[in-house]
């Protein structure tokens, strides 16, 4: 069960997630914000490369199985 706080009845407020929408306009956001969301396109870049070099491997193992000579 939540505790009632007096001071803030309704809870504290969700925390937005951060996302980036490609071609999002930058003027609003702080220094600290461009390189928080640097950050997670640098994290999300090597989640899709690492995700591509395994669809690359899965590829080339089932070719050299089925390859004939």
């Amino acid at each position: 069960m939540a505790v009632f706080d007096e001071m803030d009845p309704f809870g504290a407020p969700p925390k937005k997630k951060l996302a980036h929408e490609l071609g999002q306009s930058l003027d609003t956001l702080s220094v600290a914000e461009l390189e928080e969301r640097v950050g997670l396109l640098r994290e999300e870049i090597e989640r899709l490369e690492a995700a591509r070099a395994a669809k690359i491997a899965s590829r080339e193992a089932a070719a050299s199985i089925f390859k004939t000579s």
